[in-house]
């Protein structure tokens, strides 16, 4: 059952519908109650990651068969993409763990994320295509924000699954880690973050995303004032008088 744990500021959301983590209407409910609570109750960091043998094999395709016009596709569409949305949207930074094959929708989610390590034995693809559709779920368009335009043709027009390395020598996948002990890895780099200035993390997500808009002009808008809100905050005040008092890495954070 896809669930949430939560431990010491870290989230880590399990996606685990056997035997092959498909997408159905029942795994998207999971996914939206889960995220709706972490919507209600902030983490100071996320992991998301699989159990079995991949991280998930795509999308019932019994789900596009039950669209009867394009009216009812655009409305399934639509709610589909609240899912990776409402994941980057998120005020915190937010690491997907991929330990094996990782399609479609997975993929999308994972790039949808702050961070992706991936085992080295992972292979990423969106390979809607052989349904004769387009990805739907912002894989294509984050894609193209990390790797390029043309990137991102090549890997939805080819429908091909693409190794770790090949997807970190992208700029895609952050970290390639080795398979064995892949996920005590990734808990522990999440975990790394969860114990960090999360408030700091939340400002330059803020600060990315007008990037993301507007180029570095919008980011030079606001990230004065978006930096200068962090001296409200207990982690900064903390810091600062732990480097003056006791020398820089000394101080500890609470996400306060």
């Amino acid at each position: 059952m896809t669930r949430l744990d939560r431990s010491d500021g870290l989230a880590v959301l399990t996606i685990d519908a056997p035997p092959l983590n498909l997408y159905t209407a029942e795994l998207q409910a999971d996914l939206l109650r889960l995220i709706a609570s972490l919507e209600a109750e902030p983490a100071r960091a996320l992991l998301i990651r699989a159990e079995g043998r991949v991280v998930s094999g795509g999308v019932d395709v019994a789900l596009f068969d039950a669209q009867g016009s394009p009216a009812e596709a655009k409305v399934f569409f639509d709610e589909l993409l609240t899912v990776p949305d409402r994941i980057a949207a998120l005020p915190f930074p937010t690491v997907f763990a991929a330990h094996g094959l990782c399609l479609t929708w997975a993929f999308e989610v994972a790039v949808a994320c702050d961070l992706l390590l991936a085992a080295s034995r992972a292979k990423f693809g969106l390979v809607e295509k052989v349904v004769g559709l387009t990805p739907t779920m912002g894989g294509t368009q984050r894609l193209a924000a990390r790797a390029g335009v043309a990137r991102a043709k090549e890997f939805v027009f080819t429908g091909d699954t693409y190794s770790a390395e090949t997807l970190e020598r992208w700029n895609v996948v952050n970290r390639v880690l080795p398979d064995e002990g892949f996920d005590a890895a990734a808990r522990a780099f999440a975990a790394g973050l969860a114990a960090g200035p999360t408030r700091a993390h939340a400002a330059t997500k803020r600060v990315l995303a007008h990037f993301e808009h507007g180029g570095v002009p919008e980011a030079n808008a606001h990230v004065t004032t978006i930096a200068a809100e962090l001296f409200d905050t207990e982690d900064l005040r903390g810091a600062v008088k732990s480097f003056l008092t006791e020398g820089p890495g000394k101080a500890s954070f609470t996400g306060r």
